[in-house]
């Protein structure tokens, strides 16, 4: 099967595994448009990566392949609310993402596949870049540290998409882990999947080491937040930690980044409303620790986040009534969803990315400070410590809601807890976070009836339901006879 030298030299850098060949396969059948994004860095490992500057250049590399819209340029923020209670899928659409309005998909679905496939290759991506044999210094260290990082994040969302939540089981089946670069490894190795546990625990050694090598103030880039830094990485480590049910580390790592990483809350509306406007990465630390660039030259098209949700876009994706309703009038964040119309019937239209006309268009924010107090925030109320946990739950309350005189100390540590998750969803809504927040938390939930301004909804979703996870994609089960299925599918 021919694949273009466009994309990548299949005899260099496709890891050498099964995962890898499910991507092979499916190239042949890709249109012209898909490979028109992928990454450009197609030199092959043994004499790609010889000098910091190509280093460099494979590390765009990197980040390039993980704009594609079937991962963090688009498919994974919208899953993670159109699943939810926070979207629906308007009864006028362009067709897309019908199947995950109504819960319904198998094996053989293209959106569980094509997160599979492209967020495996962007850890290829980064695998080859960690394992190049360059000296172990300086810039090349703390390049090697974006990459950890990179692959950090990479797994974050495959075993939280594929997988039942590190609170339910830590012992359930998770996702192969692939650390080494495929002119290590040796030719087709079939993974077996890796316990839940057994990923988060990569994950965090993954931070670790990338936080160690990486400095505060790196040459490189400087505080551009298109970059993974030092503090994205303790930020994402304290998010993982959340997640796994460990506070007093989550609450430790998100306390340095809030100590020490010298980000900011915007001010007052005029900034917010201008920071969700900005197509460039942020160099002040201003609300952003890390977004993926989508500028002019590389950017999704029609196919984008922001072009789904903008109504001057296809403005398929609609806020719900009752996402709607826990915004007060005064919440500057309720200035991102409008009262409008969508073909006559009222709608709350959702404007958190404005730029879907533009050249330049909106950056995908993957960590933000906002989210790092949330973290501080619930991690000292799951500790008993309220005090500490209205703090930075306040920090960010009141100056979202410049009328909100703040919550009490009247509230329990579990009132605490319920109040952080619900800011959490005023917070992180149209990001993606929203489904898996009711994950980690194991807690059954209602999709809202949008009657007859949606098409068909599934309402109800159990703990027990075997769909609340992603399926392993039947072209992976085909090819690798040691990888084992999500049960029911």
């Amino acid at each position: 099967m021919l694949v273009s030298k466009n994309f990548f030299n299949m005899k260099y850098l496709i890891s050498r595994f099964s995962i890898a060949l499910i991507l092979i396969a499916s190239l042949g059948a890709c249109k012209k448009s898909f490979l028109d994004q992928s990454p450009n860095i197609s030199l092959p490992v043994d004499n790609a990566i010889t000098s910091e500057a190509s280093m460099l250049e494979a590390v765009a590399g990197m980040y390039r392949s993980m704009t594609t819209y079937y991962t963090f340029g688009r498919n994974y923020q919208v899953m993670g609310d159109l699943l939810s209670d926070n979207v629906y899928l308007s009864n006028t659409n362009s067709s897309r993402f019908l199947g995950q309005s109504a819960f319904v998909w198998t094996s053989e679905s293209p959106e569980a596949l094509a997160l599979w496939r492209y967020t495996y290759y962007s850890i290829l991506q980064a695998n080859r870049i960690i394992w190049s044999n360059l000296p172990r210094t300086g810039n090349v260290n703390y390049l090697r540290g974006e990459c950890l990082t990179a692959r950090a994040l990479c797994y974050f969302y495959l075993v939280n998409w594929f997988a039942k939540p590190y609170t339910a089981s830590a012992d359930a089946p998770g996702v192969p882990l692939v650390l080494q670069s495929a002119n290590i490894t040796g030719p087709l190795v079939y993974p077996a999947r890796n316990t839940v546990g057994e990923v988060y625990t990569q994950i965090i050694t993954d931070l670790d080491s990338a936080y160690n090598m990486m400095s505060d103030a790196p040459a490189l880039h400087g505080n551009t937040s298109n970059f993974l830094s030092k503090y994205a990485a303790k930020a994402l480590q304290a998010r993982a930690y959340l997640f796994m049910g460990q506070n007093d580390k989550a609450r430790d790592a998100a306390m340095q980044v809030i100590t020490k990483g010298g980000f900011t809350l915007a001010a007052d509306n005029s900034a917010y409303q201008t920071y969700w406007g900005g197509v460039t990465g942020r160099t002040d630390k201003l609300e952003s620790i890390f977004e993926i660039n989508n500028p002019s030259t590389a950017n999704n098209g029609v196919e984008g986040l922001d072009y789904i949700y903008s109504p001057k876009g296809f403005g398929d994706l609609l806020a719900t009534d009752s996402l709607y309703n826990i915004y007060t009038a005064t919440d500057i964040r309720r200035g991102l969803i409008r009262d409008s119309l969508r073909s006559g019937k009222q709608a709350y239209v959702v404007q958190k990315y404005k730029n879907a006309t533009g050249t330049d268009r909106d950056q995908m924010r993957m960590i933000r400070y906002a989210e790092v107090l949330l973290i501080a925030a619930e991690a000292y109320a799951r500790g008993g410590d309220v005090d500490n946990a209205l703090t930075y739950l306040n920090t960010l309350a009141k100056k979202r809601d410049p009328a909100f005189t703040g919550y009490t100390n009247a509230l329990s540590a579990t009132d605490v807890i319920n109040v952080v998750l619900r800011e959490r969803q005023r917070e992180l809504a149209f990001e993606g976070f929203r489904y898996l927040d009711l994950q980690r938390t194991n807690i059954d939930f209602k999709r809202e009836d949008m009657g007859a301004k949606a098409v068909s909804n599934y309402p109800s979703v159990l703990t027990t339901d075997f769909r609340r996870i992603q399926p392993i994609p039947l072209s992976e089960k085909n090819v690798n006879p040691n990888i084992e299925q999500n049960k029911d599918y």
